[in-house]
């Protein structure tokens, strides 16, 4: 089969090496950092060779494919230098797509995506179908393709994770919007962003399907201008549409293929504009798959929703404190300030990717009485909101961030951790960012 080197030792690259292992290969793990010691048992079960701490590359030059993890650009010497020699580099989801013959749903958009592909999943398992999740979300996708036997994968999929893909086709492809995200990544043009996430549809055919939000003008302009394959199934919340999904009189309307579906917007879970969309999306999804309308209903009533997300942690002296550490870009920050009905103290900062705060200035203006700047580094947040916001305080740790929220607060106040910027500065990562939130609200 050849030699597969794995750039890369956390979830996808080791999933990808055991899928490899089994399917022939000569397989070889490098990882730069420190590979997690469950993960380097993992790799001697399988006596998969590996290092960690370096990348040798005697031993990743002589590779016949590369797999890399997403997290490693593009522009690396290394990767550089594996596409001047004409080595394939490409994502997880490329490589294990190839050894299943699954029904595939991708989903994509800066987001919104886990949410979606989280409900996605949880409508196909209500339909009882034989379904696996993965993707940018829980276990790997090679280790699934590797070890179990689905018939419908729904995979939660990155840019980056696209950026690597050279024949991945999803049956159903869905991009739940696209704002300006990761723009370090991608010379800081916002097209370049745009044309990654279309990646997913671009091997789609006239039997496939493409779900998009059709409020979103960044999509709609690119799809004109740029035509795809696959059979159309927009959604919108703004206005009445032929086919796909609408709201009407507080009701979702959906009309797919001559079949049709309506349920009040009061029966959701979540709440919020953003989450009527992302109930359309899956929704759609779920009845291209012949789930039945009366088992899509049910199952969106029960639906828990995303840790992280929006999620309600404790009410303390009548303060609601909501934990939204999933909230990596300035967009996603948005929904959350947008949905909140309350006076905000917001938690904000992190590693910033290119951020413009400049939309945000609306809403910080109607509901934010207070900003507690949780980064190393938060000048931008301060110049972008000094002269708007009386009272803004800057923290280096969680404990401290919720230490000053809590004297701030007043009761009926909600205290919001949002913080629009990666994590990377002072926590592993936003999951990370999240606990401590919660710890230390529990440790007032």
């Amino acid at each position: 089969m050849g030699r597969l080197v794995i750039l890369g030792g956390g979830e996808s690259g080791v999933g990808t090496a055991i899928l490899g292992k089994q399917k022939g290969f000569e397989v070889f793990v490098s990882d730069k950092g420190e590979i997690k010691e469950k993960y380097k048992k993992v790799l001697e079960h399988f006596e998969i060779e590996w290092e960690s701490g370096e990348h040798t590359e005697a031993k990743i030059l002589n590779a016949d494919v590369v797999m890399k993890s997403p997290g490693i650009p593009d522009k690396v010497p290394l990767v550089k230098a594996l596409v001047e020699k004409g080595i394939p580099v490409i994502s997880e989801i490329e490589f294990a797509s190839k050894y299943t013959d699954a029904t595939l749903i991708g989903i994509t958009g800066s987001n919104g995506k886990t949410t979606t592909t989280m409900l996605t999943y949880h409508l196909l398992k209500g339909g009882e179908l034989n379904v696996g999740m993965a993707g940018n979300i829980g276990d790997s996708y090679a280790k699934m393709v590797a070890e179990k036997d689905y018939a419908l994968y729904v995979l939660e999929i990155s840019s980056f994770q696209l950026d690597g893909i050279v024949d991945f086709k999803p049956h159903i492809a869905m991009i739940t919007n696209i704002t300006p995200d990761h723009l370090d990544r991608y010379d800081y043009k916002f097209e370049n962003y745009i044309a990654s996430k279309f990646r997913i549809a671009m091997n789609q055919g006239k039997d496939d399907y493409l779900i998009y939000d059709a409020d979103d003008e960044v999509i709609q302009a690119w799809l004109k201008e740029h035509p795809v394959q696959s059979k159309l199934v927009p959604f919108s919340v703004k206005s009445k549409l032929e086919e796909g999904a609408w709201l009407e009189d507080k009701t979702i309307k959906i009309k797919l293929e001559h079949k049709t579906l309506e349920m009040s917007e009061d029966i959701l879970a979540l709440e919020g504009q953003h989450n009527v969309k992302n109930t359309m999306a899956a929704s759609m999804a779920a009845m291209l798959v012949k789930v039945r309308k009366e088992t899509i209903r049910n199952s969106i009533q029960s639906f828990q929703g995303v840790p992280h997300r929006l999620e309600k942690v404790l009410k303390i002296n009548h303060v609601e404190y909501i934990n939204d550490s999933k909230a990596t870009n300035v967009n996603a920050t948005f929904y959350a300030l947008d949905g909140i009905k309350k006076p905000i103290v917001w938690i904000v900062g992190g590693v910033d990717k290119g951020n413009d705060y400049s939309e945000l200035m609306p809403m910080v203006r109607e509901k934010v009485k207070a900003i507690i700047c949780l980064g190393v580094d938060n000048s931008k947040l301060i110049d972008a909101f000094g002269n708007v916001i009386d009272l803004m305080v800057e923290t280096y740790s969680m404990e401290e961030a919720v230490k000053v929220a809590y004297k701030v607060a007043e009761r009926g106040d909600a205290v919001l951790l949002s913080p629009a910027c990666a994590s990377f500065d002072l926590f592993k990562n936003y999951e990370d960012r999240g606990d401590q939130f919660k710890t230390a609200i529990k440790n007032l």
